[in-house]
């Protein structure tokens, strides 16, 4: 078990769930409240959560999902669908000792939230999410909908389907990539610079990159994501886009 140093109340340990370990950062004590966070992020996420809900009465945790930071990365691109995903999460219930949870989610996070709570609501008590609204399967697989949607222009969701080709770009230079990914999903770039570009361009190269992030996220903050991501690569967190019709 491993303490952050700088959310000291925080403490780190790997859990076996679902046939693998998940790296968990937890505090607190109470009903358990389980945190999953998107791409291309971390359970440093939630790190400002932790202290509200904890104070609260719940036993608050976030886990790093599979594929990212000390959790297990296992290689097959099918290992990433969603109802994997889910059980991963459902899995911790009893393993940290409870019998249900409440789960809360952002961006990838949130289907996993809403499939938790829709599969299996005699465990889970209560569901939030952020960013990513509930919706049904839809009628067609959804990569045949988005290529016919697109065309011949980009889309990072098919850009991201060919295995290799963002895990490049995106390792090339971890610090450059999340700082440029994370500013244009902040709310704080002008959309209006970014013009309409064919099906083979890249991710990164024509995304503003800002002088600093904001109050949002420090330079140790993104010092963090940096050494994560540096040493976990991109292959799992981008393998949950490949698995869009198999979900």
């Amino acid at each position: 078990m491993t303490t952050s140093p700088d959310f000291p109340n925080i403490t780190n340990r790997r859990v076996a769930t679902n046939g693998i370990e998940l790296n968990i950062a937890e505090q607190g004590e109470g009903p358990l409240i389980l945190m999953c966070h998107g791409f291309p992020e971390s359970w440093y996420s939630w790190r400002h959560q932790f202290q509200a809900l904890s104070s609260a009465g719940y036993h608050a945790v976030a886990a790093d999902m599979r594929g990212y930071g000390d959790s297990d990365k296992p290689a097959n691109i099918s290992a990433y669908n969603q109802v994997e995903v889910m059980n991963d999460i459902l899995g911790l219930i009893p393993a940290l000792g409870h019998e249900t949870a409440i789960v809360l989610g952002h961006d990838w996070g949130a289907p996993t939230a809403w499939g938790c709570a829709l599969h299996h609501p005699e465990l889970i008590t209560a569901v939030g999410v952020l960013s990513v609204p509930f919706s049904p399967r839809s009628e067609a697989p959804p990569l045949d909908t988005l290529k016919s949607i697109f065309k011949d222009q980009f889309f990072y969701q098919l850009y991201f389907q060919t295995e290799g080709v963002a895990e490049a770009e995106f390792e090339k230079d971890v610090r450059t990539a999340l700082r440029k990914f994370y500013h244009m999903g902040s709310g704080e770039m002008d959309t209006s610079v970014l013009a309409p570009k064919p099906a083979d361009a890249d991710m990164l190269s024509d995304l503003p990159d800002p002088d600093e992030m904001g109050d949002w996220l420090s330079i140790a903050d993104l010092d963090f994501y940096v050494s994560e991501f540096t040493n976990s690569g991109f292959r799992g967190p981008l393998n949950y886009y490949r698995n869009l019709n198999l979900t």
